[in-house]
């Protein structure tokens, strides 16, 4: 039979956008690839796999809906948290590809930030659209047993179930171990499960072109390299902090790097950061002792941390001087 003359198999791919944003961070800082997972290679992807597990050819397989769901922080504590740029720039690349987005309100309790009914959403969200678009396959990304529910009705009403799973473990900068790994519940209920720890390991190892395009190209355009401007003449802290009110424009060197997370030298409480306070190049280039200027900012447990943190050519010393102190410059509204 001419596989062209079959039906279009309409593809629905839904996104758990705190899963996926955790296993992306996972491949940018540890595992050995560094690199962030592209969108638009993993929908590439996605279309091969329905294609193989229909029996069709891929240009049969077409994603005609998808949808990114995740708890989203109000915009005054965006700002707060330097995170107003990121959301923007996660929601350029989503709206270029098409991706439709639903954003619900982070709640506070307990002095935490919670996510309470992305998954309540996203089920009735695609088992709507199921329905009504007659979608042949839905590809959910996700790992939480909350979507059961959602994967045996589908079953009910006839459309098959693809999971993009991953499996992996590794240590966080405090040394705590950190497990991420399906419900085995999903695994069971869904048609068509799909270990991505494994597909990408194997993928990478054998150059598969479609799994090497799962992941964003590391070349950094010239606009993102480090200034190369004179740094400033710096004074030596006084007082029982260097850090200074919040919005002190301040400049060190960096303590220590692990897992996406850093500290800031400045006595006597060194400043945390983390690769999304960043505001230009790439975490991953950073080094210990690498010199960087930052505002001081205020965490959600109000201590002093760093924030908009950017690399800086280490400071010239002067006939005298031993050595150079981090310290606070000035006061700034902003950068």
């Amino acid at each position: 039979m001419n596989q062209m003359n079959s039906p279009l198999i309409r593809v629905g791919v839904f996104y758990d956008g705190n899963y996926f944003l955790k296993i992306s961070d996972y491949y940018y800082f540890q595992h050995e690839r560094k690199a962030r997972i592209s969108l638009e290679g993993l929908h590439e992807y996605i279309r091969h796999q329905v294609a193989e597990e229909e029996d069709v050819d891929v240009r049969l397989a077409q994603i005609t809906d998808a949808h990114f769901f995740r708890g989203r922080l109000s915009a005054t504590e965006a700002r707060d948290k330097d995170r107003l740029f990121h959301d923007r720039l996660l929601d350029d690349i989503l709206m270029n590809l098409g991706v439709q987005t639903h954003y619900m309100a982070l709640k506070t309790r307990d002095g935490r930030l919670q996510e309470k009914g992305i998954d309540v959403w996203l089920s009735l969200e695609a088992l709507e659209l199921a329905l009504h678009k007659t979608l042949d396959v839905v590809v959910l990304i996700a790992g939480d047993s909350d979507y059961v529910p959602l994967i045996r009705k589908l079953n009910t009403v006839g459309t098959r179930v693809m999971l993009l799973n991953w499996d992996f473990k590794y240590e966080d900068f405090k040394g705590e171990t950190r497990v991420t790994r399906a419900s085995q519940q999903l695994l069971e209920q869904v048609t068509y499960p799909v270990a991505m720890h494994d597909v990408i390991d194997r993928g990478l190892e054998q150059q598969d072109e479609v799994v090497e395009a799962m992941f964003v190209n590391q070349s950094e355009p010239a606009a993102f390299a480090p200034s190369t401007a004179a740094a400033p003449k710096l004074a030596r802290p006084t007082g029982p902090t260097a850090a200074g009110p919040v919005g002190t424009l301040g400049m060190s060197t960096i303590k220590n790097l692990k897992n996406g997370f850093g500290f800031v030298v400045m006595p006597p409480n060194n400043l945390f950061f983390s690769y999304a306070d960043l505001t230009e190049g790439d975490f991953n280039d950073l080094r210990e002792g690498d010199w960087v200027e930052f505002t001081v900012g205020r965490n959600h447990r109000d201590e002093d941390c760093a924030r908009n943190v950017r690399k800086v050519p280490a400071p010239q010393m002067t006939d005298g001087e031993d050595e150079y102190e981090p310290v606070g410059l000035h006061a700034s509204a902003e950068l």
